[in-house]
């Protein structure tokens, strides 16, 4: 092998440029594993990364992919072998250090998992960063009382990655689910998927005059990487104990809300971040997506589909514009 191929964006002043390039491993940044990658998937986040003097980007040029999924071609960490299957997301992985749209990728020993039993490496990255984030939005809210027993939980955005992997995991872990979603034409996908009931998002604000005093409870708990003005209205709607795990904005950054349902139901709202995620919770949720909570064969089926990196600019524009439904896995 002299070269391989990747997905690459250069910012040069206003000049920005994105495609497949073909890369040597000398320019593969420094790490104690070079991993051969077998999937990748598209996040919300790759979306952001792709744009034009993106924020996140940290320096440029820079391979795309906060995810990835291979076996390891060298080490020099003894925790890792040749052929071993491993996970690597988040970290800086595709916005300070070359990520996983890449037919190789060099990464630091620290930031890679190795793949638990149950899970092809397919089925990490049909699950992936999206996945991960529903799974720890969930392990959170448990880990603050809530349970199948309080009620349903909520997945909003349900059509986007995060929520279409969270109403599977939902659904594996004994909730009744309900998916929130504008996308009348996807309720029997999402059914497929694990919904229970699928919900239109105005449905969930308050009319004029109802207030946490004398609407009816329903939820324990919601999957929300949606946030924005529906916040504190699922506020109002939480059963005592509820938590909202909020994981990202895609319905924007703000909101207003009263303390009331704070403290007459103690609801509570916890932010969700995998990138900096200790790695013995890293671990501990990928064990349980490889098991207890790992979606069905079907929906695993229903949620994922491949691309190759020549599809890429495609489904960055569609992730971007909320056209993706469930998750594009760039297969390598």
């Amino acid at each position: 092998m002299s070269t391989f191929r990747a997905y690459m964006v250069e910012q040069d002043g206003h000049a920005h440029r994105a495609g497949v390039r073909e890369l040597t491993l000398d320019q593969l940044p420094e790490g104690e594993v070079l991993i051969r990658v077998r999937y990748s998937g598209v996040n919300y986040k790759d979306g952001i990364c792709s744009q034009p003097a993106s924020r996140l980007v940290t320096r440029y040029p820079m391979v795309l992919g906060i995810d990835l999924a291979g076996e390891v071609v060298e080490s020099r960490d003894a925790r890792f072998r040749p052929g071993d299957p491993v996970i690597c997301t988040s970290y800086d992985l595709g916005t300070g250090h070359f990520g996983g749209f890449s037919e190789y990728a060099r990464v630091p020993a620290d930031w890679v998992v190795p793949l638990p039993d149950g899970l092809s490496l397919r089925d990490a990255m049909v699950l992936g960063t999206a996945g991960f984030t529903a799974a720890l939005s969930l392990y959170r809210m448990e880990q603050n009382g809530v349970s199948p027993a309080m009620g349903a939980m909520l997945v909003t955005g349900a059509t986007g990655g995060v929520g279409a992997t969270g109403i599977a995991i939902a659904k594996r872990a004994g909730y009744r689910v309900v998916a929130s979603t504008r996308k009348d034409e996807a309720a029997e996908w999402l059914k497929t998927l694990g919904a229970d009931d699928v919900v239109r998002p105005d449905a969930l604000l308050l009319q004029e005059g109802e207030s946490y005093l004398n609407v009816q409870a329903r939820y324990a708990g919601v999957i929300d990487p949606v946030s924005g003005k529906y916040v504190p209205h699922l506020l109002q709607r939480l059963e005592y104990g509820g938590v909202i795990a909020i994981s990202g904005y895609t319905g924007g950054p703000d909101f207003t809300a009263s303390v009331f349902p704070f403290l007459r139901r103690q609801a509570a709202i916890i932010g969700i971040d995998s990138v900096w995620l200790d790695m013995e919770t890293r671990r501990e949720i990928w064990r349980r997506l490889a098991g207890p909570w790992k979606p069905s064969d079907e929906a695993l089926s229903h949620i994922g589909h491949d691309i190759t990196l020549d599809d890429l600019d495609s489904a960055l524009k569609q992730i971007l514009s909320g056209r993706m439904k469930g998750r594009a896995v760039v297969n390598l």
